[in-house]
């Protein structure tokens, strides 16, 4: 079990709970916002331990966390009761990790039986708001995580506002997502914010080559990924480098009326990782991961790499002081910043954008695919 004292490179969040711990002023509703793959979840989950600790830990603080003083009483779960123990075995009667995938454990079989892509009202209610109202089976309180709450749809946000605004007694919520500005203002105004950024990029790249990641790789991904060391190792593990620099070759290499074949490729790629990722899901827990969201994330990965390469010409073409993100393979990234001026480059990463959006509005991603093909070969 992760202590808070563990948590890497988040100082700032942590203190800012420890402050909260030692006021026993902690809210009762609380949004880590940040990058996935920075500690969102492991920093709630101490917190969880620390707050259900039958005896928590309280040392001094000696230079540990630099935004608090030396003689700073620091607080965080002892790590050997019960509650330690059961949260570290993962079976805290008052700890819940609320996902969309719960729906397979849902008591309708009609919920079951649906392939979820978002965090709808039927988890929300089974999983959250209703354990929400019973005593806390050790007598501390309860704690719930909602992970990836920006999935949540319109309707479960809204069922969820009186409990956030008044939980029972000793209910903490944590809703994990990556911007505020994604939930509801009514969600927002209940909760209170916590921001968890990048990690520092050497860190990244040290916990890849550990886990068996070539070091040139493991730079990229670092680079990649802005410092989140849990989508740096999903993205290392999924196979995805030589995709990008098979990708990234063909981009360099295009004429200037297009290639009509890179459209299919581009999309047969997509669903390729899409099929890969249903797959990975079912075989972790036995959930049905939509294909849709698979095929949606698989083309935000595409289109992040792609949209990489031309603000990396856009760096060489105007002289901008600013570290490379793929830094091997700049040759690639020199031919793009000849073929087009910096104002064409910058119109390709702006649409990229946009293609990103349609694709969430269930635009054909075969007409999407051609259409980002056209652009990145001749910018407009």
């Amino acid at each position: 079990m992760l202590q808070l004292l563990d948590i890497v490179g988040q100082d700032a969040a942590v203190a800012d709970l420890q402050r909260s711990l030692a006021t026993a002023r902690l809210p009762h509703a609380m949004m880590f916002v940040g990058p996935e793959g920075v500690g969102r979840r492991t920093t709630a989950a101490a917190l969880a331990a620390s707050l259900l600790c039958e005896r928590p830990d309280r040392t001094p603080n000696n230079g540990r966390l630099p935004q608090l003083p030396q003689d700073f009483q620091l607080t965080q779960a002892c790590g050997r009761c019960i509650d330690c123990k059961m949260m570290a075995a993962g079976t805290h009667g008052d700890f819940q990790m609320v996902h969309k995938e719960l729906a397979k454990f849902h008591p309708d079989p009609a919920v079951r039986s649906r392939k979820m892509q978002e965090l709808g009202i039927d988890v929300i209610r089974h999983f959250l708001i209703a354990p929400a109202g019973l005593s806390p089976t050790r007598g501390r309180g309860r704690v719930f995580v909602v992970r990836q709450a920006d999935l949540m749809s319109i309707v479960a946000q809204n069922a969820l506002l009186k409990t956030l605004e008044e939980p029972p007694d000793g209910t903490t919520i944590i809703l994990i997502c990556r911007r505020v500005d994604q939930m509801l203002p009514t969600t927002q105004s209940r909760c209170r914010p916590l921001h968890l950024g990048p990690l520092p990029r050497q860190f990244v790249v040290a916990r890849l080559t550990e886990s068996g990641v070539e070091p040139g790789e493991a730079e990229f991904w670092a680079a990649f990924t802005n410092g989140s060391v849990g989508r740096a190792i999903a993205l290392a593990d999924g196979g995805m480098y030589q995709i990008k620099r098979d990708l990234l070759e063909h981009l360099g290499r295009l004429p200037a009326d297009g290639d009509a074949a890179l459209g299919s490729r581009l999309a047969q790629i997509t669903e390729n990782l899409a099929k890969a990722a249903v797959k990975a899901s079912r075989n972790a827990d036995g959930s049905e991961m939509a294909k849709t969201l698979a095929t949606r994330q698989a083309a935000a990965v595409m289109l992040e790499l792609i949209a990489g390469a031309f603000s990396d010409a856009v760096t060489l073409a105007t002289g901008a002081q600013r570290p490379l993100i793929h830094t091997d393979q700049r040759p690639v990234v020199e031919n793009l910043a000849r073929r087009l001026v910096p104002g064409r480059l910058a119109a390709v990463i702006e649409q990229l954008s946009r293609y990103e959006q349609l694709l969430w509005r269930n635009v054909s991603p075969k007409i999407v695919w051609d259409n980002v093909a056209l652009i990145c070969a001749t910018g407009r």
